[in-house]
């Protein structure tokens, strides 16, 4: 099998579970526990807190452990908005995940004003369209830093000065770009970020939220005030080890090998399949990361056929999967409804050798050609 979906995750590495080993047996303890199974649990999550923290170049204090990045979007758009005094308005863009744009549709229905920004044909928000839109009782502002489904990368850096000119709080979802983009956050100059392991090699059900010290969140869950009151709840101690030992592992020296094997790809695909158009922006998007358009067939009658030859990939969102709508990021993008709905991503880690992707675009060009 070749697996070319690591948007939807990723498997979890070695390293990743040797270091959360202990803690999935013995270190059993509770981390709110005054004894000392409960302070060996607590101190593997402070130093789990203290790895997230340096990756980011935060302070430890900033980082709240989630459930995942759903949890950690939820928790930014609602938690912000609501602690924010200054008016009932949020900004995001149209294509934002899921998380991010039900979260803001929900704020909608409790008596907020939400704006959705356009984006061009490549999927990028640009600035002065973010700047007309900001207003005295805008609250916050949500722009992805890369996207899921087309893995274009935003100008997150010059779109949070935007918004921090103007004292707004502007978080940005860095789920997809972990793997490949640098997340220092006084870089990017953003308020707040999530992030989600199991997109890292950790596993499923453990997240993280930063939030620039003194921006007011208002916690969604409550309970015995874990997380400095931001997130109640026992904490995943395994899971916090194994963020922060994904996060750590993570090398970025490949970057560029890696986005000239998904140039060849992408090259290979369009020269086997004349019809199949690149979605998303060419150079700027994520290095693992190829998307297109198929007219003439459905994306997902294609995944079908890919899998028979042992091909793993997806037609988009697996947090949309099942859904018989077109995507709303290649609507977003101009794309017709007809035409979203033939769409292939594939989505693929550093140890994908040439060899593979050549295979698949020659099989991708036998079912789609």
């Amino acid at each position: 099998m070749i697996y070319l979906d690591e948007a939807a995750t990723t498997p979890v590495r070695r390293d990743v579970l040797a270091a959360m080993g202990p803690y999935l047996g013995p270190e059993f303890g509770n981390p709110s526990s005054h004894h000392e199974m409960g302070e060996s649990a607590q101190r593997a999550l402070a130093d789990a807190r203290r790895g997230v923290a340096d990756v980011l170049g935060a302070r430890p204090g900033e980082v709240t452990f989630t459930s995942g990045g759903t949890e950690a979007d939820n928790l930014a758009v609602k938690g912000i908005a609501l602690a924010e005094p200054r008016g009932r308005h949020v900004v995001i863009s149209a294509v934002e995940h899921l998380a991010v744009l039900e979260s803001a549709r929900w704020l909608a229905r409790m008596g907020y004003d939400v704006t959705e920004l356009p984006v061009d044909a490549d999927g990028l928000v640009h600035p002065d369209a973010l700047a007309d839109s900001l207003r005295e009782d805008t609250t916050l502002v949500s722009i992805q830093h890369a996207n899921n489904e087309v893995g274009t990368i935003q100008p997150v850096a010059e779109l949070a000065a935007v918004a921090t000119e103007r004292g707004v709080p502007f978080h940005t979802d860095a789920v997809q770009s972990a793997a490949w983009l640098d997340l220092d956050v006084s870089t990017l100059g953003v308020s707040a970020m999530s992030l989600s392991g199991h997109k890292l090699g950790a596993p499923k059900g453990v997240g993280v939220l930063w939030l620039r010290r003194g921006v007011p969140l208002e916690p969604l869950v409550h309970g015995g005030g874990q997380e400095s009151g931001r997130r109640s709840g026992t904490e995943n101690v395994a899971g916090a080890v194994g963020m922060a030992a994904a996060l750590r592992l993570v090398d970025r020296t490949d970057v560029e090998a890696v986005a000239a094997r998904r140039d060849a790809f992408i090259d290979q695909v369009l020269h086997g399949v004349p019809s199949a158009r690149v979605t998303g922006h060419r150079t700027h998007r994520l290095a693992g990361h190829a998307s297109f358009v198929l007219p003439g067939r459905s994306g997902e009658s294609i995944l079908l056929d890919l899998e028979r030859g042992g091909v793993v990939c997806s037609s988009g969102s697996a947090c949309h999967a099942g859904s018989d709508e077109p995507s709303h990021v290649l609507t977003a993008m101009g794309l017709e409804r007809e035409l979203a709905h033939t769409a292939v991503r594939f989505t693929f880690g550093r140890g994908v050798a040439e060899t593979q992707l050549a295979e698949t675009a020659a099989a991708l060009a036998s079912v789609a050609g």
